[in-house]
């Protein structure tokens, strides 16, 4: 028997693997785990060259897989002013951090700001282009919601989007206008990526550069071995993009890519389909975004097209009618192309009532959620969401009570990239206020990691090569400062990690 190129030791080891849930011990050799079991099998596996990493009691779990975040929009958050809740209070004082940073920017040069959200505001509303006007009038200035649906210009901003008073919506946007005159007041909803990709100078290659070592290390820092990207505007250019970022090992992080809806021809053109590429970089589903305003009918076809093309799809759908409109899409397909093998996933599923999870179901579709938004923003739905919808909001026991695969991710930059958190809110229910969102969709540990590990492979059907710790299966695995399930609920979110390997090779220490 061969040496092992690396052994971790008297370890509590979460497996993830219903065969083997716990060990003391894994060994790897090269990119992939060689054993998982007992400590007393070490002699067997170390040799001169072998690295022995003594855990002294600490958890080691699967490396965490984020089942869908923004990889470009996250890259331009690192280069902005941060306007999120932990930040700014008011308005007064966004207009404060963009007074800033005009201090120190060119004049001419765009302001980008994200993360704000109006229901943490003490005016209870956006800014408008007149008070960003106040704190940079010589600087274009872009502001970017939480949501990342909604943004807000200011004047030269719209000046440079040649937005008027005469310029007609675009498809799915709409622009906001003074009551009295009519007036553009800056506030921009469906636009936010038609102003990133057609209207705001991109990022210089030095400063894309530097964004992406940041991001990278922000993702190993929280011990995430696997992204998936759920951009509805990725095209083949995106693609070969983030090609690059793995091939030079810029991003070190495996890369499932969607593609937009927009652009799958052109994918199919060049041969590419879901699971087209190799355990660094592959791509994932087509990403539809559905729209209750669009035809079931239009709706139905387009899904049905992507569909025999042998795309997996994955559709946005937050409100209720959205995802019916998703579930009735799939339930038209499988009349002509089965669907219970595809695991067509749907993204968010927001507001999902029992009779949804049945035929979710019975379609075998997948559901990936965001838990970090109930620690986020759990007392806004408090506060904001109808009594009557509340109670179907972020649900993930029932669900997986239903025998439905639910993934969890964060949405980033919508919510910060930390699975801790999500396990936390999975487990708590618990928001940062201290209320308590729905106390019955609550679930343990075990099946919170599973979110974030063996069910998030499974959503881009990889639970063959990662997801849990196996022999033959990639040597991604978190170090933890401590174990989730044997510590009191309300401190997994204080959780470090300690240390992050990819392939067998350490690449973060904390």
């Amino acid at each position: 028997m061969p040496s092992a190129d690396l052994v971790l030791k008297n370890a509590r080891v979460l497996t993830m693997n219903a065969a083997r849930p716990a060990a003391a011990m894994v060994a790897v050799e090269g990119d992939s785990i060689s054993y998982v079991g007992s400590d007393k099998e070490l002699g067997s596996f170390v040799g001169a060259g072998t690295r022995v990493i003594n855990c002294a009691g600490r958890a080691v779990v699967p490396g965490f897989n984020d089942a869908h975040l923004h990889l470009f929009s996250l890259v331009g958050t690192l280069l902005s002013i941060d306007l999120g809740p932990q930040s700014v209070n008011s308005i007064t004082d966004i207009k404060e951090k963009v007074r800033d940073k005009v201090r120190h920017t060119p004049p001419g040069t765009w302001l980008n700001g994200t993360g704000f959200n109006e229901f943490y505001l003490a005016e209870k509303r956006y800014p408008t282009r007149r008070e960003l006007d106040e704190a940079a009038p010589d600087h274009p200035v872009f502001l970017s919601h939480r949501s990342l649906n909604a943004c807000v210009l200011n004047s030269r901003a719209l000046a440079l989007a040649g937005i008027t008073m005469e310029t007609e919506e675009l498809p799915g946007g709409r622009i906001e206008r003074d009551l009295e005159t009519g007036e553009p007041n800056g506030i921009l909803i469906g636009m936010l990526d038609y102003i990133h990709r057609e209207v705001m100078p991109p990022l210089s290659e030095a400063e894309f550069d530097n964004s992406i070592k940041t991001l990278n290390k922000n993702l190993l820092s929280f011990g995430i071995t696997s992204i998936q990207d759920a951009t509805v505007t990725n095209d083949l250019a995106r693609w070969e993009r983030v090609c690059g970022f793995v091939l030079d090992h810029r991003l070190r992080s495996r890369v499932t890519m969607m593609a937009g809806s927009p652009y799958w021809q052109d994918f199919q053109k060049m041969g590419l389909k879901t699971g087209s590429g190799d355990n660094l970089m592959r791509l994932g589903a087509v990403k539809i975004m559905t729209d209750a305003r669009k035809d079931q009918s239009e709706l139905n076809e387009t899904v049905l097209n992507i569909h025999r093309a042998g795309f997996q799809l994955a559709f946005h759908a937050v409100a209720e009618s959205m995802v019916e409109a998703a579930v009735s899409a799939l339930e038209y397909v499988d009349k002509h192309s089965p669907v219970m093998k595809r695991r067509h996933r749907i993204e968010h599923c927001a507001e999902c009532p029992d009779y949804l999870l049945d035929r979710i179901k019975k379609l075998g579709a997948v559901i990936v959620t965001q838990p970090p938004f109930i620690y986020y923003s759990g007392e806004r739905y408090l506060a904001t969401v109808p009594e009557s919808q509340l109670p179907w909001l972020y649900r993930i026991k029932s669900p997986l009570e239903h025998g439905v695969v639910v993934a969890g991710s964060s949405d980033a930059p919508v919510a910060r990239a930390n699975p801790l958190t999500g396990i936390y809110a999975a487990v708590t229910r618990r928001a940062d206020s201290g209320q308590v969102l729905l106390p019955e969709e609550r679930i343990g540990v075990d099946k919170a990691l599973d979110l974030y590990t063996v069910n998030a492979a499974y959503a881009s059907f990889e639970e063959g090569i990662k997801g849990s710790l196996a022999p033959g299966k990639l040597a991604d695995m978190v170090v933890l400062g401590k174990d989730p399930a044997q510590i009191p609920p309300e401190e997994i979110n204080d959780i470090e990690v300690d240390m992050t390997i990819i392939g067998g090779e350490v690449l973060w220490e904390g």
